[in-house]
């Protein structure tokens, strides 16, 4: 028999909020796709990404790679300057389950790898954020996905038993950690294949 969710925990960007770094600097490339994808896969890349949403400050990161790369500065600088950019907005039919989900009064939180810099503005441009109970910030406890420290770090804080929560994230990589730790993980990957997998697990 396998176990009841009670509980569903969603990552932010890529599954609630539309983010990719490329809806910025598709405006600042002009269109010169091949120049944009170098730029991302050399300078400012996931991984130098991922630093920040550890607690680096953006401060910091750019100036890394300003030594690095000064003829690329202004480009830089334009990330966490222009950081509301990346984010196009809701994933509008993703909110709409979120949305039910709080109106059958299933617990909601969300862990969600995110600078401490650039989460709070986000806050008030996202007023679905409000069905969450809590929210856990890598950027602000200096731990990301997928850390399993960071998972357990949430089952903690909010008494949640992993095995009554479900897991929904677009990297495949985090819905395998929270699995292992006995959540059940969910590759996002539509909205409407999520939706499916909720109700079979009878949650919508």
């Amino acid at each position: 028999m396998r176990p009841h969710r009670t509980t569903v925990v969603f990552d932010l960007g890529g599954v609630l909020i539309d983010w990719n770094p490329r809806h910025l600097y598709r405006q600042m490339f002009n269109g010169d796709e091949a120049a944009m994808e170098q730029f991302l896969a050399t300078v400012v890349t996931p991984e130098w990404n991922l630093a920040q949403d550890a607690g680096r400050s953006f401060a910091e990161g750019c100036e890394l790679l300003r030594a690095k790369h000064p003829d690329k500065a202004h480009l830089i600088d334009a990330y966490p300057a222009r950081f509301q950019e990346t984010l196009r907005g809701p994933i509008a039919d993703s909110v709409a389950i979120l949305e039910e989900l709080k109106r059958r009064d299933v617990p909601l939180y969300a862990l969600t790898n995110w600078s401490h810099e650039t989460f709070p503005p986000s806050v008030h441009r996202f007023d679905f954020l409000d069905c969450f109970l809590g929210i856990l910030v890598s950027g602000e406890v200096g731990l990301v996905k997928p850390d399993p420290r960071f998972f357990q770090l949430l089952l903690t804080r909010y008494e949640i038993a992993p095995e009554s929560a479900v897991f929904v994230d677009d990297n495949p990589r985090n819905a395998a950690a929270a699995a292992a730790l006995g959540m059940h993980g969910i590759h996002f990957t539509t909205p409407a294949a999520l939706r499916r997998e909720l109700e079979d697990l009878r949650l919508l």
